[in-house]
């Protein structure tokens, strides 16, 4: 090897060498003979081991070079003693290591398709022939340095600089460093010079906020106990079974004490206080809103900037397996709440991450979100494709989760969002859909349910766009479900309205059977209707207190009956009085009044007799599980429908949303029989008037509505009822 250049040691002690093995470590120079080069800015003395002990290197550079010549091959790694600032300890010369990563990797990694890329990338202990260490991984593609830089090196970017790979990858193993250990990523800029230091993208653990700092993370130590949960959810056919999502910032459900010192309950404080009240009120599933790391607790963790890390704010991702495992022997699915739709511009995390437009596009018509001033993946880069994909299948592998909500699809999917005339590039068809962003979804959606059988992916898109819920097979976007944004928005219209004034706005409730089963729908009432000066949706409903309530268990039990699964942001239950705060829990307080413990309790019940009546749920997707008995009752206010399961059971469903007792209101019925009432949201227990048809109803060989037979009913004011026949 030709003897190295006096430009190159220059390079190297100013920080801007870009092959730092190419001089530091052991080399053969010459015929005959060996150097060893160390560069240590702030050591005095400099030693290696040789058979006969430790013998000193030549400082032959003021600003830390040290350098030893010979004719005998030193051992490699080199075994180093360095005397520095007044103390002196061992290490082992980072320097003397091969590329660690496989070509196999490196090449997956540019085409995007390195699935299980954490392991490759970021911070991973390992031990190396007997020494343990740490082996960093990054890509930075346009940047002359980079270094590993945190309190190992006092956060100086000239100490480790690391060994350029094929596609711009960077890596460095650096013995003696361990769990705990703080870190970041030091880049400078080939063009502009600049010097950026920047988290980790692949990162899975940081520390707590303010600071940024990534956090060398410890070996998943969870022994998971959840087999008989992933073995059935495998073979679940979800399509026909119950789902009721309780969507919950972890944050805010209940505040720790010591809330105004920044503490939290942890996950496996959660654990035993969470899990068993989402059993006991009857949801199927936990939503959980974002909780990838992120700097700012007023973002909910919709401005994550650590995508592989759990916010420390909860504990240690150990304790994050923990919960999920709990949650699962519980009976509990758990949804994680995805956002790779765009990410914050802070300049210590992923924006502009080696000085050039990496991860987002430069163009800021197509790069930068205008409503929430956030970064746009670039989805049509191999790299970010892989680095998205990498991260849905990490939450789903290391964690266990059951699925992923995806948050703001369509404005993932259309390239002129939020945009005017002007303001957006059209695609290569002239066209305003996001075609990488399409093969994007359509890649994710399908390596999620190859690889994880049973897991879901839900969308939130709120526009028209068609198959969102369809298989990619035939031309779909592939996700599993879809929110019904329009039907929300239609229902909550209704009964925000004076009941005086509903009768002429009934098509909002009977439009939504029209596109009903054009997708695999949910139905939500989700946090984003209970914030932002929207109000609680106590406080949506008209009237005095006592229509108020009743209003609110009636939207309650019309949710619960009509087809889609379910979701429900936490407090919906409580009947919460106020909008929500991330700032502050859920008014639990407020159960000691009957009327918010009525609808907790109608709540629960009505949770629990969907999950157990096969009608409720089993056709949710399907026109065969749905029929009107009566919609063109507008001048009542009066809807009445049937649901079946797939044996033919059936359920009678009638709302009356008015204030006005209905007496002797005759409905049709499929059959013959005794029709006793299992659901009435006008009960006592639930603080109404309790109204309603406790001893049954015999029906009555009289066609109506369509039907042979009918039955005369009591429909109770602003309630809901559901009955069965026995």
């Amino acid at each position: 090897m030709p003897t190295p250049t006096h430009s190159a040691t220059e390079r190297l002690l100013t920080a801007r060498l870009h092959d730092p093995f190419g001089l530091l470590g052991t080399h053969r120079e010459g015929d005959s003979g060996w150097v060893l080069r160390v560069f240590r800015p702030r050591a005095s003395r400099v030693e290696f081991l040789t058979p006969t002990g430790f013998s000193p290197l030549t400082r032959t550079d003021a600003r830390g070079l040290f350098v030893w010549q010979g004719s005998t091959e030193p051992q490699r790694p080199a075994r180093l003693r360095i005397h520095e600032e007044g103390h002196s300890f061992e290490i082992v010369d980072p320097y003397g290591y091969d590329p660690l990563l496989s070509n196999d990797e490196l090449h997956l990694f540019s085409e995007g398709r390195l699935l299980e890329a954490w392991r490759s990338f970021g911070a991973q202990p390992m031990t190396l022939n007997g020494v343990s260490g740490v082996r960093f991984a990054v890509w930075a593609p346009n940047c002359e340095r980079v270094s590993v830089v945190g309190d190992f090196n006092t956060w100086d970017g000239r100490c480790h600089p690391m060994r350029a790979r094929d596609g711009g990858v960077w890596e460095l193993f650096i013995p003696g460093l361990t769990a705990g250990d703080l870190y970041r990523f030091e880049l400078r800029n080939r063009d502009s010079g600049a010097i950026l230091t920047k988290i980790d993208p692949y990162a899975r653990h940081f520390e707590q906020r303010p600071g940024t700092a990534c956090v060398v993370p410890a070996p998943a130590a969870h022994a998971w106990q959840d087999h008989d949960w992933m073995t059935a959810r495998a073979r679940r056919d979800w399509l026909h079974a119950p789902m009721n999502i309780y969507e919950v910032h972890a944050g805010s459900w209940r505040r720790h004490p010591d809330a105004a010192n920044g503490r939290f309950y942890t996950w496996r404080e959660m654990a035993d206080s969470l899990v068993p009240y989402a059993v006991e009120m009857g949801y199927t599933h936990l939503e959980l809103l974002p909780i990838t790391e992120h700097p700012l607790d007023e973002s909910w963790g919709y401005q994550a900037t650590g995508y592989f890390a759990p916010t420390s704010r909860f504990g240690s991702p150990n304790d994050l397996r923990y919960f999920i495992d709990t949650c699962h022997q519980a009976g509990l699915g758990v949804l994680l709440d995805w956002v790779p739709g765009h990410f914050p511009q802070d300049a210590w995390a992923l924006a502009r991450y080696d000085g050039s437009a990496l991860y987002e596009h430069e163009d800021p018509r197509q790069g930068i979100h205008q409503d929430w001033g956030t970064h746009i993946f670039n989805y049509g880069r191999n790299e970010v494709r892989g680095f998205l994909l990498a991260n849905a299948h990490y939450w789903l592998s290391e964690f266990h989760f059951d699925g992923l909500r995806v948050d703001a699809v369509a404005s993932i999917l259309y390239l002129d969002y939020s945009r005017k005339a002007g303001e957006w590039i059209p695609n290569k068809y002239g066209g305003r859909e996001n075609l990488d962003a399409i093969t994007f979804l359509r890649e994710m959606n399908a390596m999620v349910h190859g690889a994880f059988p049973g897991a879901l992916t839900i969308a939130e898109e709120s526009t028209s766009w068609p198959m969102v819920s369809r298989p990619t097979y035939v031309g779909g976007l592939g996700f599993s479900m879809k929110w019904n944004m329009g039907w929300m928005n239609d229902t909550l219209a209704y009964l925000h309205l004076d009941p005086v004034f509903r009768r002429y706005h009934h098509s909002h409730l009977t439009f939504g059977q029209l596109y009903a089963y054009s997708e695999n729908f949910v139905l939500p009432f989700s946090h984003d209707e209970v914030v932002h000066g929207k109000g609680s949706l106590l406080g949506k409903m008209p009237g005095d207190a006592w229509q108020q309530f009743a209003n609110l268990r009636l939207l309650l039990t019309y949710q619960m009956a009509s087809p889609g699964k379910k979701l429900n942001f936490m407090g919906n239950e409580l009947a919460q009085g106020r909008e929500w705060s991330e700032g502050r829990e859920l008014d639990w307080s407020s159960l000691q009044l009957h009327w918010h413990e009525g609808v907790q309790r109608c709540a629960r019940d009505l949770n629990r007799l969907y999950r157990d009546t096969p009608a409720l749920f089993e056709l949710d997707f399907s026109h065969e599980g749905f029929s009107w008995i009566d919609c063109h009752d507008a001048d009542q206010s009066i809807l009445s429908f049937l649901r079946r399961d797939l044996n033919g059971g059936t359920v009678i469903c009638a709302f009356n949303f008015t204030p006005v007792l209905r007496q002797g209101y005759r409905v049709g019925c499929p059959q013959a029989g005794h029709w006793r009432e299992i659901f009435n949201s006008d009960s006592t227990y639930y603080s109404g008037s309790n109204q309603g048809n406790g001893a049954g109803i015999e029906s009555q060989p009289q066609p109506w509505m369509g039907m042979p037979h009918s039955i005369v009913i009591t429909l109770p004011p602003l309630s809901g009822i559901i009955l069965q026949i026995v």
